[in-house]
């Protein structure tokens, strides 16, 4: 049996309930710490390499220090001569015990001096630190998201420590709003954005310039946004400077805009005085992504927009007196109305659209002109009923070529065969361009690829269906990029580089498209990987 090495020690039980609850941690991890440390000193006393293990009791306060052999089956065994004990041996000293268990060897007291005190003080420091962050992480790591309030610890290097009662938070210097200072004792509102175990223990995060921060402020102080009647569907800030946010009302009897801005701006300006005078724009969400965008760029008027879906990007007119309005002091309201709708925002004057729309008939009429040999009158007949490219005009129904006013069945019929034989004509052109750059066959055969294509990776090396599959989709997109003047296909047939950009290169390559060429070249690998393992088991079955 254990000895008692030690009388009831009462106090050491007030000593770990009073640091219990001082740091909301349980009473036991605090006695668990005691006895670690008071194991610690008596290993430094009697050797490391003993099994030594202290205990209090729970009820008296009593310490006992005991040495722990181990009882395994034989000498065989014994991997610890120190801390392990044969059988035979062991019930000399104790008849009943058996393989598995423990002779316990009590051990005097410990007399503890000045540096081993010091040394258990470190461990119960440590340990009940260590609690105390367990406890943190538990209680705080379901509320992320949530609006807390403390006081300012310290502020270290600009990253601010926050006492919030039970834990300590970190806002970082690139979370808060910039030329925003805090002093020791300061009082300030964030929101948790993670909490995340961490090697030198668990951590909670706050920020005060997370776009969320500002949904929660307006949900405290718009009951109807609280109720659910008002829903911010989003939110974009450039923080400390100015912000939008984007609102919709599911009661149709009640303003968005006007509940978060409240009687005479008191709600808005409550928000706006957290954030230290962030100038909010508070605008109406639409389902519809023109109007959207419009409301967006308030306080800029739009003239007209049009959208492109598949590129996710929107082009928006202006009156020339609204341009600089609308782009913002150094492209903020632009960038804030991007950010908030997720559409990138292309922005032209009145007078630029004009002169662009200008320039793509001229270029239009001219491709007409050139690759179908008519005149202006039918080239400019052509673009102004929507006819962009010579596919356009090869592959639409006779009948839709012939409703267009001055256009007869013969005149359709004759512009299809002359778009077809020009189209004919440039693939030919285009494939001999490609063969003689090396291109191979079996890279022309895979699709998604037009001619132009292939000659710009030609031009670039690419000639087999390895050094196809050697690249990645972002690689193969660069390449056949049709904008970028260094790979114009000027030059490369005898023909007008606009009617050859048009036919060969009618639209960029999308990534998905440039992802499924690179695994259609990449097919040989597998087949040929296949192959092999298939004649490794014929040969094996042969053998």
């Amino acid at each position: 049996m254990e000895s008692t090495i030690e009388h009831g020690r009462p106090e050491l039980l007030q000593v770990a309930e009073a640091v219990a609850r001082e740091k909301g941690i349980d009473r036991d991890e605090v006695l668990e710490a005691m006895e670690q440390a008071i194991q610690k000193a008596g290993r430094n006393k009697f050797g490391h390499e003993h099994d030594i293990r202290a205990h209090i009791d729970r009820k008296s306060g009593e310490i006992r220090l005991a040495r722990f052999i181990e009882v395994v089956a034989s000498a065989e065994e014994i991997e610890n001569e120190v801390t392990q004990l044969p059988l035979d041996r062991a019930r000399q000293t104790q008849p009943d015990v058996e393989v598995g268990g423990f002779l316990v060897d009590p051990l005097p007291p410990i007399d503890f001096g000045r540096i081993a005190a010091q040394t258990a003080k470190q461990v119960i420091v440590q340990k009940v630190r260590d609690a105390e962050r367990r406890r943190q992480y538990e209680e705080y790591k379901d509320r992320v998201g949530e609006v807390v309030n403390g006081l300012v610890k310290r502020v270290e290097f600009g990253n601010v420590v926050v006492d919030l009662g039970r834990a300590e938070a970190l806002l970082r210097r690139d979370e808060g709003i910039p030329r925003e200072h805090f002093n020791t004792g300061d009082r300030v509102r964030a929101y948790i954005m993670d909490v995340r175990e961490e090697p030198r223990g668990p951590q909670i995060f706050l920020s005060r310039a997370h776009p969320t921060f500002m949904t929660r402020l307006f949900a405290q102080e718009v009951p109807e946004i609280y109720d659910g009647i008002i829903e911010i569907k989003a939110v974009a800030r450039d923080p400390g400077s100015r912000a939008k946010i984007a609102a919709q009302s599911n009661d149709s009897g009640i303003d968005p805009v006007g509940a978060c801005v409240g009687m005479r701006g008191s709600r808005v300006q409550a928000v706006v005085g957290e954030l230290q005078g962030e100038k909010i724009d508070i605008i109406q969400w639409s389902p519809d992504p023109a109007t959207f965008i419009v409301n967006a760029l308030a306080p800029a008027e739009v003239a007209k927009v049009v959208l492109d879906e598949e590129a996710n990007r929107i082009e928006v007119v202006v009156p020339d007196d609204q341009l600089s309005l609308a782009i913002g002091r150094r492209g903020q309201n632009v960038r804030l109305a991007s950010q908030l709708t997720g559409w990138e925002i292309d922005i032209l004057t009145e007078e630029e659209e004009s002169q662009r729309r200008q320039e793509e008939f001229r270029t239009r009429s001219r491709l007409f002109i050139d690759a179908l040999d008519v005149d202006d009158v039918i080239a400019h007949l052509l673009v102004t009923e929507g006819f962009a490219s010579v596919d356009d005009v090869a592959f639409v129904p006779v009948e839709e070529l012939a409703s267009i006013e001055g256009f007869d069945e013969d005149v359709a019929e004759e512009l299809r065969n002359r778009a077809n034989d020009y189209i004919t004509r440039v693939e030919e052109e285009a494939t001999a361009r490609r063969r003689d750059l090396g291109v191979s066959d079996e890279v022309a055969a895979i699709g998604g690829l037009t001619p132009g294509m292939l000659v710009l990776i030609g031009e670039h090396g690419i000639h087999t269906l390895d050094d196809l599959a050697d690249l990645s989709g972002d690689e193969l997109r660069f390449m056949v990029l049709p904008e970028k003047p260094e790979q114009s296909v000027e030059g490369l047939l005898e023909l007008d580089d606009a009617a050859v950009r048009s036919l060969l290169l009618p639209s960029p390559l999308s990534a998905g498209d440039a992802d499924a060429v690179i695994m259609a070249a990449r097919a040989h690998w597998f087949e040929d990987a296949n192959g092999d393992a298939g004649d490794g088991a014929d040969q094996s079955a042969e053998a």
